[in-house]
């Protein structure tokens, strides 16, 4: 094919394709391949495309002719392996047939975001941009209905994706419209499908604001929610072992209990009966004997909450020969995001390497080094085997891998161990875990208490729908519907923005005026500023957004992610 060049609108939405060349359509030649040995065997048509094609769609907004041209040789395309197309209809030859997938409206779309953020580097305007991959297929007397929607099942998530419209839209504008109102009380709030706390939970919170003699307003339900979710209170880790036994068969197991009963009396001495056993006393009680022995010194205890900490004395050389010794912070971090790779494994597999790193970079630290598990059922299963409501797990680990390694590119952190685990335990739900490590000069690192007057500052991205519930939603039991329903607690990475983070965290003239961080993570704004200070203030109007028509609750709550809240002294805030 030619290039192909039609009559461009000029200040109207304009609509541009871009297509690898022969030789370089690699992403397209792989996924030829991937529908034919998974969805070969129930559709033959599809092992005998005689062509795959995939075209990157953009609709751009406030470019005039001069500018999309430029754009096109500059942003949207690589003219060496490209082939671009300025025209409104998909480029397809009379033979094929084709459909687009597109994000729904709210979800953060990287790939939009970053191709905006170019185009105002070359142009010197603000462009609107709108994203969509097209599909073509050319196939002996065509695929049949029941192989394209087999395509498209595969293709689309609806978690946060949707067939794209191949009309052209008027205007790329966000709707303008006014956020809808906040109650100022929650009368009926057990009905509300978004809560994920218990009846237990519920009925104690109703008692206690019962004895305060008021009702509790929406916002702060969801805030309870949120810190009451599995996620930030760990339920099924601190639930009562009352009777725990090993047989002689597993000798192992029988000596690690008896020395985890011996290392409880020790610890709590008199209060042992009073301390129920559970999964989180075991995983820390290691840590807590250390520290009652005298053997724990070198840890390091602030009341920041970010990354186990430990203070460890490092060698270098000032080209004197004699070696010196500096303080440094070693940290160390590991996150699961289960449920967000089960329902989007992009987005899920990316964010929990994002919000592993975070978290020591919260405590001034630069992340060097991660390690991925992960866990998935048998990838070879037949579409029609899945689970009614999931995602092929072929699709699932493949994903989740592209994710992950995504993310850690972009970024520039080194993966040095990926273990991958297949096992029918995890068809259910699968794991995803992102382990990272850490260091910053002590020096560098800032701890005082927040004053009076002190400010609280967002660093970083700006705030979407993007996230809202997403720690709640992996703490609730979820039906063959939670994956058209959850598309509000996907949460979205942008590796560039923490990397600029990370920039800023580099360097100690910036992080020498910060006297307390923590990253936002599970509960947005209200979590993360929330646990700063015993009291405060916040402003929400000020948080920047990623387009109008949020709450106040949205707002409040929501985890968009790369963001960062700084304390500092008032007048170390400009």
């Amino acid at each position: 094919m030619q290039r192909v060049t039609g009559i461009i609108g000029t200040m109207k939405p304009a609509r541009l394709f871009v297509e690898k060349r022969p030789g370089f359509d690699i992403e397209a030649q792989n996924l030829k391949r991937e529908l034919a040995d998974f969805l070969g065997a129930q559709f033959p048509e599809l092992t005998q495309l005689e062509g795959l094609r995939i075209l990157r769609r953009y609709d751009v907004a406030n470019a005039d002719e001069h500018q999309l041209k430029m754009l096109g040789d500059t942003v949207f395309s690589e003219p060496s392996s490209d082939l671009i197309f300025f025209t409104d209809a998909v480029p397809a030859e009379h033979d094929e047939c084709f459909f687009g997938v597109e994000y729904v409206p709210g979800q953060y779309d990287q790939r939009a975001d970053s191709a905006e953020q170019c185009a105002e580097l070359v142009t010197d305007t603000h462009l609107k941009i709108r994203c969509a991959d097209i599909y073509v297929f050319r196939c002996p007397g065509g695929l049949s209905t029941g192989a394209l929607e087999a395509v498209k099942r595969y293709l689309i998530n609806p978690v946060d994706s949707r067939e794209a419209h191949h009309s052209m839209p008027d205007s790329l504008d966000d709707d303008e419209e006014p956020p809808a109102g906040v109650a100022s009380t929650a009368h009926d709030s057990a009905a509300d499908p978004g809560l994920a706390m218990a009846a237990e939970d519920l009925a104690f919170c109703r008692a206690w604001f019962a004895a305060e003699g008021r009702d509790p307003t929406p916002a702060e339900l969801k805030v309870l929610d949120t810190y009451w979710s599995d996620h930030c209170r760990h339920t099924t880790f601190t639930t009562a072992l009352e009777k725990i036994t090993a047989d002689d068969a597993s000798p192992g197991l029988k000596k690690a209990l008896e020395l985890y009963e011996e290392t409880r009396n020790e610890l709590y001495g008199s209060e042992v009966g009073h301390r129920q056993r559970s999964l989180m006393d075991m995983a820390t009680i290691g840590a807590k004997i250390l520290k009652k022995r005298g053997l724990a010194g070198d840890v390091d205890e602030s009341k920041e909450i970010n990354a186990c900490t430990v203070k460890v004395n490092v060698e270098f050389s000032d080209g004197s020969g004699e070696p010196q010794q500096e303080p440094w912070l070693l940290l160390f971090k590991n996150e699961t995001h289960n449920h967000p790779t089960e329902i989007e494994p992009f987005g899920g597999a990316a964010t929990c390497l994002g919000g592993a790193i975070r978290d020591p970079l919260s405590g001034r630290a630069f992340v060097h080094q991660a390690m991925r598990i992960s866990g998935g059922a048998d990838p070879r299963t037949a579409l029609e085997e899945t689970l009614p409501g999931k995602l092929p797990q072929l699709r699932i680990a493949r994903d989740a891998a592209a994710g992950y390694s995504s993310y850690g590119n972009q970024i520039g952190l080194a993966t040095g161990q990926v273990s991958e685990f297949y096992h029918p335990g995890f068809l259910a739900k699968r794991l995803e875990l992102g382990a990272v490590i850490a260091a910053a000069p002590e020096a560098w690192v800032r701890r005082e208490e927040p004053a009076p007057g002190d400010l609280v500052i967002l660093v970083g991205g700006k705030t979407g729908r993007d996230g809202i519930g997403g720690a709640t939603g992996s703490s609730r039991v979820h039906t063959g519907e939670s994956v058209e329903k959850s598309g509000a607690e996907v949460q979205k990475g942008n590796a560039v923005e923490e990397r600029k983070l990370q920039r800023l965290f580099r360097n100690p003239a910036a992080t020498g005026l910060v006297k307390r961080c923590n990253d936002f993570g599970a509960g947005g704004v209200a979590v993360a500023v929330g646990e700063l200070a015993a009291g405060l203030d916040i402003n929400l109007d000020a948080v920047p957004k990623k387009y109008a028509g949020l709450n106040g609750i949205e707002l409040a709550i929501s985890e968009s992610q790369e963001r960062m809240a700084v304390v500092t002294a008032s007048d170390d805030a400009e």
